[in-house]
C-alpha cells in the first residue's frame, strides 16, 4: 500500500519519451498546457473586464458620487442618490410601468410562439408554409422594426387607423394617447421577439423523438390532449429558457421605446426603468450620472432577483428527458 501511495503521489514525475528520443516529465507538459490555456483565455478575460466588469464597478462608484454639469464624477455623497430615488414617487411609477411592460411582453411572446409552433405541427394542409413567415421578425433589427411600426401607427397615413376607418371606428392616437402608447410599444416588442421564440421552440419540437408522438396518437392522444400531456412537457426546457431570456430582454428593452415613445411617451406612460436611466443620464442635456447609476443598480438587482426566483421555482417543473 505504501508503494502504491508513493507511486500515485509521484504520478506527475513519470518520464515521457519525446519524438526526438529525449525524456520529459509529465509535470512539464501540464505546466505548458496550463499556460497555453490561460493564453487562450486572455482575449475573453480582456473583453469581459473592459465591457462588463469595468462598467459595473464604475456604476457603483458613480452611484455614490455627485457629478458636475459635464457628467464627471465629483464629491462623494454616499447613499444620497438611493435615498432620493426611493423617496421619489416617480420612481415607483417607473417600476410599475416596467413590471406591466414585462408581463405584457413576456407572456404573449412565449405563449404566442408556443401556440404557433403547435399549430404548425398539427396535420393541417399547407400550415408549414407559414414557418418562414412566423420567423421573419427575427431578421429585423429593433430600430428598423420600430420605424416600420411608426409608419403603421401614423395617424394620417398609417395602416392601423386605415383598418379602423374601414370598419367605421374612430382613429386612435396610438403613440400620442396615454391610454394606447404603452400597448403600442408592447405590440412592437412582442412582434420582434416572436420570431426568435418560434425558432427555439421549433428546434425543440424537431428534437422530440417521432416514436413518442406516434405512440401517443395510437393511444388516442390527439389535439389538445396531445399538446397538453406530451408536447408541452417535452418542450418545458425551451419554455423555461425563453421565459428567463424574454424577462431579461423586456427589462432591458430600450430601442422601441426610444423611437416610438421618446421621453417615455405622453404623461410618461411608457417610461420604463431602462429609459429612465437614459433620461437621467443623457436626454435633454441631463448629466446626472449618479442618479442614473443608482437606477441601473436597482435594475441589476431586479434582474438578479427575478432570475433567481425563476430558476428556483420554474426549473423544478422542467422535464429533462
Amino acid at each position: 500500500m505504501a508503494a502504491l501511495d508513493g507511486a500515485s503521489q509521484n504520478a506527475d514525475a513519470i518520464p515521457v519519451v519525446t519524438r526526438g528520443g529525449g525524456v520529459r516529465r509529465r509535470s512539464a507538459f501540464r505546466s505548458r498546457d496550463h499556460g497555453l490555456a490561460w493564453l487562450f483565455l486572455v482575449p475573453s478575460l480582456a473583453v469581459f473586464g473592459m465591457f462588463i466588469l469595468y462598467p459595473l464597478v464604475e456604476s457603483f462608484v458613480l452611484s455614490t458620487h455627485g457629478s458636475d454639469i459635464f457628467g464627471n464624477s465629483s464629491r462623494f455623497v454616499g447613499l444620497k442618490h438611493f435615498r432620493d430615488m426611493f423617496s421619489d414617487s416617480g420612481f415607483y411609477k417607473v417600476l410599475g410601468t416596467t413590471a406591466l411592460f414585462t408581463v405584457m411582453t413576456v407572456l404573449p411572446g412565449v405563449l404566442g410562439a408556443l401556440g404557433l409552433v403547435l399549430l404548425m405541427e398539427s396535420r393541417i394542409r399547407g400550415i408549414r408554409i407559414f414557418r418562414s413567415a412566423f420567423a421573419l421578425p427575427f431578421a429585423f433589427s429593433a430600430a428598423s422594426a420600430s420605424v416600420i411600426f411608426a409608419v403603421i401607427y401614423n395617424p394620417a397615413v398609417g395602416i392601423a387607423n386605415g383598418m379602423l376607418a374601414h370598419f367605421g371606428t374612430k382613429p386612435v392616437g396610438w403613440l400620442t394617447d396615454p391610454k394606447w402608447v404603452l400597448l403600442s410599444v408592447v405590440v412592437v416588442q412582442v412582434w420582434m421577439t416572436l420570431g426568435y421564440n418560434v425558432l427555439v421552440l421549433s428546434a425543440g419540437v424537431a428534437a422530440i423523438p417521432g416514436d413518442i408522438i406516434e405512440a401517443a396518437r395510437l393511444d388516442g392522444a390527439t389535439g389538445w390532449r396531445l399538446n397538453r400531456s406530451i408536447m408541452v412537457p417535452l418542450l418545458s426546457p425551451q419554455l423555461f429558457f425563453l421565459t428567463v431570456v424574454s424577462t431579461i430582454n423586456s427589462l432591458q428593452a430600450f430601442t422601441a421605446i426610444r423611437i416610438l415613445a421618446p421621453e417615455g411617451g405622453p404623461e410618461g406612460k411608457a417610461m420604463t426603468l431602462v429609459y429612465a436611466i437614459y433620461n437621467k443620464g443623457f436626454e435633454n442635456g441631463n448629466s446626472d450620472l449618479g442618479t442614473a447609476s443608482a437606477y441601473a443598480i436597482v435594475l441589476l438587482f431586479i434582474v438578479l432577483v427575478l432570475t433567481t426566483i425563476q430558476f428556483g421555482v420554474l426549473e423544478r417543473k422542467v422535464f429533462y428527458r
